[in-house]
């Protein structure tokens, strides 16, 4: 099998590069229905249109050119390099800037395509990722640490344990002013949160980020979102977790988010991550860091001892209520043995009564039941109709103006700390890092900017 069969290409497609004598990396010229497209040669997708041959434009795009029409002609412009992906040289370092660790743990941010397969594989190291951004070298004294090489999908609490570990050897090493977590974003807001509660009395800012696009692609926002992310760890006033990405789809700001307070909204968009009843910490703008919430939870002070509580409970589910809903669902994790519910109740924060039943014995057999709002903004006020407060009087616990992700984690830490049932539900109640608020306040009208 030749080398251009090896990277997809067959039928009219193979014999039209053959007859031109090219190999992947070749520059080549196609002509097609009157337009001529100029680039390099790359591997086709495996599952594309065989007829297709695909160039890498000098834009940095790829472009896909179908070779079944009679007036496609190729010619090869020039030898090339077949495509492959080569750490540059990391930028000299400056010792006199603040110190800030980097810690990958795989994602989109840590990625690149595959060619074969159109695919995104998680690939770059964290030192990879520092080398193709020199930026940094003029904002802080940066080292790196992979701890996982994981889509963030696969991450689990056992993971959360070993990061939270590792952040805390790291700062107890000193001489550190700030770590930045690289993640997936799929599940980043689980983790920000998880480590919120984790990690307490922070002397220094942990600033998670991500991206929604391959670090190799032209649109990639993970080079910008990652310079926010360690101007605010090297600089930040504050000393919590939180999480830098995209405020807009264009890049002129960074903004900041409370771990316990983000969720990812949006499949793709760069802006994906809001506040949820809440505002976020600071945004970066211009290479400057502008606050935007007076109440930071804990300011950056070298001198605090940081207080490691890394252990969570797996045995916890998150059950969403539905019309129809089998109140089995609740008996089935009763008899798995699972240690907590957290419920997602419909608006203010109801289930249905044929659910009732199945939560009362939950709870006569020893499972912390909670509820928040599926609606993600407002919070739950189980005192307005009669549902709620025959939930609060079986023992259901209010997580006020939590969302159903940072609730389900703060769960699982909870039990992780204790199993003593009073003692849970005062942990529950209690407002570890800035988790909820006594006022929620209103949404912006549209969060996407759409009329």
């Amino acid at each position: 099998m030749s080398e251009l069969e090896k990277s997809g290409y067959k039928g009219i497609a193979l014999r039209l590069l053959q007859d031109a004598g090219c190999k992947i990396g070749d520059i080549v010229c196609v002509i097609s229905r009157g337009r001529t497209y100029e680039g390099i040669l790359i591997p086709r997708a495996e599952r594309g249109d065989a007829a297709t041959i695909v160039i890498k434009m000098k834009s940095g795009y790829n472009v896909g050119i179908t070779a079944a029409s009679k007036e496609v002609t190729v010619e090869k412009m020039g030898a090339g390099v077949k495509p492959a992906f080569a750490s540059p040289t990391p930028p000299k370092q400056n010792t006199e800037l603040p110190h800030v660790v980097i810690m990958s743990t795989g994602g989109t941010i840590a990625s690149r395509v595959d060619y074969r397969t159109s695919a995104v594989h998680s690939v770059i190291s964290a030192t990879e990722l520092y080398s193709t951004v020199p930026e940094l070298a003029d904002i802080a004294y940066v080292d790196t640490e992979m701890v996982f090489n994981l889509y963030s999908e696969n991450l689990t609490p056992k993971h959360w344990t070993e990061l939270a570990h590792r952040i805390a050897d790291c700062i107890k090493q000193g001489d550190v002013d700030g770590i930045v977590v690289t993640q997936g974003t799929d599940t980043m807001g689980y983790t920000a949160a998880a480590l919120s509660f984790a990690l307490q009395n922070l002397p220094i800012p942990i600033v998670f980020v991500g991206a929604q696009r391959s670090s190799d692609r032209p649109s990639s926002d993970a080079a910008t979102n990652l310079i926010g992310a360690v101007k605010v760890a090297a600089e930040a006033p504050f000393a919590e977790v939180g999480l830098a990405m995209h405020e807009t789809v264009s890049d002129t700001v960074i903004v900041v988010h409370r771990g316990v307070k983000v969720r990812k909204c949006h499949t793709s968009r760069r802006d994906t991550f809001k506040s949820i009843n809440g505002f976020p910490i600071a945004k970066v703008v211009d290479q400057k860091i502008h606050m935007q919430n007076e109440t930071v939870f804990q300011c950056r002070d070298l001198s605090k001892q940081l207080v490691l509580k890394s252990e969570f409970c797996e045995k916890v589910a998150l059950v969403k209520f539905y019309p129809g809903m089998d109140p089995a669902v609740i008996d089935f994790y009763v008899n798995q043995e699972f240690k907590g519910i957290l419920l997602e109740g419909s608006g203010l924060g109801h289930v249905s009564t044929v659910c009732f039943e199945a939560i009362k014995n939950a709870i006569s057999k020893g499972v912390i039941v909670a509820l928040a709002s599926q609606c993600i903004w407002g919070r739950v006020n189980m005192n307005i109709y009669d549902t709620g407060r025959d939930l609060q009087s079986f023992g259901v616990i209010s997580l006020e103006d939590m969302f159903a992700e940072t609730g389900l984690v703060k769960l699982m830490w909870v039990l992780g700390q204790t199993s003593d049932i009073e003692e849970a539900k005062r942990l529950l109640k209690t407002n570890i890092a800035g988790e909820f608020t006594l006022r929620t306040f209103p949404q912006e009208k549209n969060v996407y900017g759409a009329p």
